[in-house]
């Protein structure tokens, strides 16, 4: 490294805006060159670590579990197309519906094609 002291005041404006250019194309190089020393050693040791654990680190996407197919359980007699299964939030047309005096059970789809399993626990 040069130890050569820099007398700032003596400069004029153009010879600093050189040395800041110079400086900067400089920073850039090295920052840039210790970044991808970084990166390659993350990725080292991410590797590592997967070996050593055996399973997917993190940021890496594992297989979604399975879950079942859930059935609709209540119809829109306005619009047939628009079920619900009972889970998550009720849709806005059932909401309205109950809101304007309806009650659940005069939206149950009649003719069950899930009453075959509908029951989880197996009886003894």
């Amino acid at each position: 490294m040069n130890n050569k002291k820099v007398n700032l005041e003596g400069m004029s404006i153009d010879e600093m805006w050189q040395l800041h250019e110079e400086i900067g194309r400089v920073l850039s190089v090295r920052l840039t060159s210790e970044k991808r020393e970084l990166e390659k050693r993350l990725a080292q040791l991410r590797r590592e670590k997967e070996v050593r654990l055996g399973e997917p680190i993190e940021g890496v996407r594992r297989e979604r579990r399975k879950y079942p197919r859930v059935h609709p359980k209540y119809r829109n007699p306005e619009e047939p197309s628009q079920t619900w299964s009972g889970r998550g939030k009720q849709p806005r047309w059932l909401a309205a519906a109950l809101k304007t005096g309806h009650s659940l059970d005069e939206f149950v789809i009649a003719n069950q094609e899930t009453a075959k399993g509908t029951s989880r626990r197996k009886s003894l």
